[in-house]
């Protein structure tokens, strides 16, 4: 968490530099690039939300009663499954925004 904070708090600081390049003819990639890593930026944020409403429906389909063993390797599970799409939202929303 203190991590993607700290990554956002960067790339918004250092927004002058890509922005003045964006006029520049042979510099205006690296502007149009900056531009779609913090839309990715933005989106990783929405994947990651879904992610978890996802994960909190799947766990609470999980019964409480009955079979606790398996509650809990279904819980354990869906964790690891959870943690796993965690991981990859960054180069999900990078791939879809095409930005390095």
């Amino acid at each position: 968490m203190v991590r993607r904070r700290v990554l956002t708090l960067l790339t918004v600081s250092l927004a002058p530099i890509p922005f003045s390049t964006m006029a520049n003819r042979e510099w205006g990639q690296m502007g149009t690039n900056y531009l779609r890593s913090l839309f990715a930026l933005g989106f990783q944020g929405f994947l990651i939300m879904v992610c978890v409403a996802i994960y909190a429906a799947l766990v609470q389909s999980i019964p409480s009663s009955g079979d606790i063993h398996g509650a809990i390797w279904g819980t354990a599970g869906y964790t690891v499954l959870l943690a796993f799409a965690l991981f990859k939202t960054g180069s999900l929303s990078k791939s879809i925004f095409n930005s390095h």
